[in-house]
């Protein structure tokens, strides 16, 4: 079977299942973060064996999973914000490799990540505009009453998060380059490892909580 036939039944099964424990929230979540947790730092220990970056990244992990069950919350408000925050991280990673793919061009990091162009940059941000505009103008369909305009604000919100998930998929790329390995581990069919699939969003979640806090834009 080829990568990307493993990719997109990878998906087809992993989409559904974490947007259950998603959508369902409190217990649940807690219970799909803490599994999401004990995988992630397996990967995170055979990544960072030895080294002295070992420890920081278990805190920071222990950190992103804090902030991301805050960011969930339990009202439906919240699931608003937090499926709006997933979306722009999807949106990044498909874009970034759908453009990267037709449109190639000069590399970003090329010993960092060798498959990472400027032009896939913009493609995941572009995407991310494009979907996260249709996804507001659906609000209605989680919660009547939910913002569902796309101004200033959310424009800035986008490339933030959008940023912020492409800035963690260069840093887990860097540690796997310092350890000599493709990908962080193997336990999804066509993807590598939990971290290789998250590693966007580990970054982006917490920044989302603290711009939507820090700021009280909603």
């Amino acid at each position: 079977m080829s990568e990307l036939n493993k990719r997109i039944l990878s998906s087809i099964i992993l989409l559904p299942t974490a947007l259950f424990f998603i959508i369902k929230g409190t217990f649940f979540f807690k219970f799909f973060m803490i599994i999401f947790f004990f995988v992630a730092a397996y990967e995170w220990n055979n990544l960072s064996k030895r080294k002295n970056y070992k420890i920081p990244g278990f805190i920071f992990l222990v950190s992103s999973i804090y902030f991301t069950i805050l960011l969930r919350g339990s009202s439906n408000f919240e699931l608003y914000i937090f499926l709006f925050t997933i979306l722009i991280c999807i949106s990044t990673d498909i874009g970034g490799y759908v453009f990267g793919n037709i449109f190639k061009g000069p590399k970003i990091i090329k010993s960092i990540s060798p498959n990472k162009t400027y032009t896939g940059s913009i493609g995941g941000y572009l995407l991310s505009i494009i979907l996260v505009y249709f996804f507001l103008k659906n609000s209605y369909l989680i919660e009547d009453g939910l913002p569902n305009y796309f101004g200033k604000n959310e424009f800035i919100f986008v490339l933030l998060i959008s940023s912020a998930s492409q800035s963690g998929d260069f840093i887990i790329s860097y540690f796997k380059r310092k350890s000599k390995k493709k990908n962080t581990g193997s336990i999804i069919p066509g993807h590598g490892g939990l971290l290789d699939r998250a590693d966007g969003m580990i970054f982006a979640l917490p920044v989302a909580y603290f711009f939507l806090n820090l700021f009280s834009i909603y």
